[in-house]
């Protein structure tokens, strides 16, 4: 082999060993490091997967489907040790599916147990299980999150109810309105999204090969219960394996969360614009920075954010048309739902998070913002025999906030 051949072969397995890597987030900043992408992570998955058939072996053995010894042997397997997840990635194309070969490795691991090990279960029960398990623990994490924006939303509408500054309409100064009016849209856009998110059901997935439950037995209804409460997760009223609402609503609901989130982010980059310069991103070492012009700096938060709100709904449409799932089982809509699930919940998850930071330390200028205003004044007959100290009429700006407020803090309660 000649010299050009050697390094190919070098540069390839330099590749696959590389590749074999758990995805950093190098080209997703917004949630390189979050909570949330840890609680979306291959490992996270891996985690759920083994989570879902040691939750099915003890409902089992609860109802007497399995011998309580098995489901022991069962959960001790499901602690993943000896189990290589790039390995268990790689085999997984043998049936298009991670749960083929996972299956395979637990039966190993529980020696006596073996045949018990999944026990009338199919493939999609444990991938789409799995699935709501790490949709539930991510949105646990979000939902904080969530709660951190309501809160500083809250705080900048309060404290600047009354905060005159120029309304904006295609780009364009338009009438007086307050900063406080502003934050409680933002406010009002969360809050939302955010009881939208937590309204949405996560429930098991039980229904064996055709979705009929044939290998429980008598007790087959009240197995997808006992499921359900080793999972912690919701009961559902039949099997959904080609009816995919359940991951539908759940990234739809991502999709209003990062769209309400997306707005904040929009308004921040305009309003912090350099003729503008009404609002200014937290100031920290190493954030905002250029690599060509070291005197700027840049809306790098919001700019994430934005982002994320961008690519939320596009991954969101996948999921969306996976709905037209064949018969008993998908023929690849449910395959293709689960990376733009996962985008989804880590993306929003990173939204979130990076949000809270964001508004943290928001700087608000209400100076310039009355500076701004003052030509717009000029301009609707307020101009120079107006007293600069009179208040601009905003209409029900103040009204409107407090009701913003009322309805967060009974959100509360």
């Amino acid at each position: 082999m000649g010299s050009d051949g050697q390094g190919a072969e070098r540069h390839g397995r330099r590749g696959a060993r590389e590749h074999g890597q758990p995805d950093a987030g190098l080209l997703s900043p917004v949630r390189a490091g979050t909570a949330a992408e840890a609680a979306t992570g291959d490992r996270a998955w891996l985690r759920a997967l083994l989570d879902a058939e040691a939750a099915l072996s003890r409902a089992q053995a609860r109802l007497g489907i399995v011998p309580p010894e098995a489901a022991s042997a069962i959960e001790r397997a499901a602690r993943g040790d000896g189990i290589d997840l790039v390995e268990l990635a790689r085999r997984a194309r043998g049936a298009g599916n991670p749960v083929v070969p996972l299956v395979a490795d637990l039966r190993r691991l529980a020696g006596a147990a073996a045949e018990h090990v999944h026990h009338g279960a199919t493939s999609q029960d444990m991938v789409d299980t799995a699935a709501m398990l790490v949709a539930s623990r991510t949105r646990t994490i979000l939902l904080a999150d969530l709660d951190r924006v309501l809160a500083l939303l809250a705080v900048l509408a309060e404290r600047h109810r009354g905060t005159p500054m120029a309304g904006r309409t295609l780009g364009r100064q338009a009438l007086p309105t307050t900063f406080g009016l502003k934050a409680a849209g933002w406010l009002a856009g969360v809050l939302e999204s955010r009881d939208r998110l937590a309204s949405v059901l996560l429930p098991v997935q039980l229904g064996g090969a055709a979705g009929t439950l044939d290998a429980f037995g008598e007790r087959a209804v009240e197995l997808v219960g006992a499921f359900a409460a080793e999972t912690g997760l919701a009961q559902p009223m039949l099997p959904w394996h080609t009816r995919r609402t359940p991951v539908a609503e759940l990234a739809a609901a991502l999709a209003f969360v990062t769209g309400g989130l997306g707005k904040i982010a929009t308004d921040v980059v305009l309003l912090a614009q350099s003729e503008i310069d009404e609002l200014a991103e937290p100031a920290a070492p190493g954030r905002g920075g250029s690599s060509a012009m070291p005197h700027k700096r840049n809306p790098a938060l919001a700019a994430m954010v934005r982002s994320a709100a961008l690519q939320v709904p596009a991954c969101t449409q996948v999921v969306l048309a996976a709905q037209a799932a064949p018969l008993e089982r998908p023929a690849g809509e449910w395959h293709a739902e689960w990376q733009p699930l996962r985008e989804c919940l880590r993306l929003t998850g990173g939204a979130a998070a990076t949000m809270a930071e964001l508004l943290d330390g928001l700087e608000v200028f209400p100076e310039r913002m009355r500076a701004n205003l003052d030509g717009l004044l000029a301009v609707l007959g307020g101009g120079s025999d107006a007293d600069p100290r009179a208040e601009p009429a905003t209409g029900a700006a103040t009204e409107l906030v407090d009701r913003v407020l009322a309805a967060y803090r009974r959100s509360l309660r």
